[in-house]
């Protein structure tokens, strides 16, 4: 059951990435040869046909485009691999000589089409936010305590503070604070804490000590520490509340995610901490189990939460710079637009080509990590 609800996750947060290339693409009078959910061979198909609507089992493309009496071209399918979607346009992979070509429309037109997908997925993650922070309100960055004879009760910061700013940074919601934390190891150097107190605003900075914390194996080692304690006390908003912290939570998955990456890039997280498909659906099914026992309530926005997180995740994932994902193709539509003129198809097609067979490598490493992750515990 929990992972039909993780395929369910996947499904939608793909539908509507796909759903976003589709509507713009109409929009821009592109036509459409297929939008499907999923990967492989189609399993159901239905076309517009002059009376009404075609329905068609396990079809295959010549048994497609062979079939007679067809108002609109487009081919809607659900494919046997429930993973991925797609939204196939006339001239996308190759120039064809007709209007409604995707290759035939303007630049910014092409832009837009590509764009929209991952412009989708940021649109998904403010409403299934919009719903949380209504339902639930938001995470105050609060302090729900101070430890005696640490740092920050030095510096006299009050169990009830708020934070507002770690150095320089802003603090809006509860997990900014954990996160950065994380991605900003504590050391001997000091940090610069902002908080609200009632009405008044508190700057401090507060030099971390380093004190002996037992680890889990029950070995000691030495760490850095300021000594506080932050609890997710949540405050519902009003309507113009809710709106400004669903979009702190898109924010913060985007900043999360791009962290992420920053922190890979340059080596401060490994391959270990990376999950694919088969990771993610282990963590959705961990995450319903262990939310069970507060209530369907409980079970239901841990979802929206961490459909969030995918869908904010997928968004930045395919804007990024790599052949084959929108953001390298947004890269050479740039440099079209710039070079005023088309770029080599036969160059374009080779760069996409290479892109994607490192992604399916790539993808392809990841899944077997994940495994390797699950079988070794």
């Amino acid at each position: 059951m929990n992972i039909f609800i993780a395929i369910i996750i996947f499904s939608v947060i793909v539908i509507i990435h796909e759903l976003g290339h589709f509507l713009f693409a109409k929009a821009n009078k592109i036509d459409v040869i297929e939008f499907s959910l999923g990967m492989g061979p189609r399993i159901f198909t239905w076309v517009k046909a002059e009376k009404g609507i075609k329905f068609f089992l396990f079809a295959g493309t010549k048994k497609l485009e062979s079939t007679e009496g067809i108002k609109e071209r487009t081919w809607y399918s659900f494919k046997i691999l429930p993973l991925g979607g797609s939204c196939m346009m006339l001239g996308e992979e190759e120039a064809v000589e007709s209007e409604n070509a995707f290759n035939k429309k303007g630049v910014l037109a092409r832009m837009s089409v590509i764009f929209a997908g991952p412009f989708f997925n940021f649109v998904l993650a403010f409403i299934l936010a919009l719903i949380i922070v209504a339902a639930n309100g938001y995470d105050k960055p609060l302090i729900s305590g101070v430890v005696p004879n640490q740092p920050m009760e030095a510096a006299g910061f009050q169990k009830g503070d708020i934070i507002t700013e770690i150095n320089g940074t802003n603090i809006v919601i509860n997990r900014e604070i954990s996160t950065y934390l994380q991605f900003h190891k504590l050391n001997q150097e000091p940090v610069d804490i902002t908080v609200k107190r009632g009405e008044d605003e508190i700057s401090k900075t507060v030099t971390p000590a380093l004190v002996k914390s037992e680890s889990k194996d029950g070995k000691t080692r030495e760490i850095y520490q300021l000594g506080f304690s932050y609890a997710a006390e949540r405050e519902k908003v009003g309507v113009l509340g809710t709106i400004k912290y669903a979009a702190y939570e898109v924010k913060y998955w985007i900043w999360t995610t791009i962290e992420s990456l920053g922190q890979l890039i340059g080596g401060k997280i490994s391959a270990d901490d990376i999950s694919g498909p088969v990771g993610i659906v282990k963590v959705v099914s961990d995450s319903i189990e262990d939310t069970r026992q507060f209530g369907l309530s409980a079970v239901a926005l841990m979802i929206l939460s961490i459909s969030i997180l995918l869908s904010a995740n997928l968004g930045v994932m395919n804007l990024l710079p790599i052949p084959a994902l929108d953001g390298g193709r947004l890269l050479l539509l740039i440099i079209e637009g710039i070079r005023r003129k088309p770029n080599n198809p036969k160059l374009e097609n080779g760069i996409n080509f290479a892109g994607f067979a490192l992604l399916m490598l790539l993808m392809l490493f990841i899944v077997f990590n994940d495994i390797s992750k699950i079988v070794g515990g």
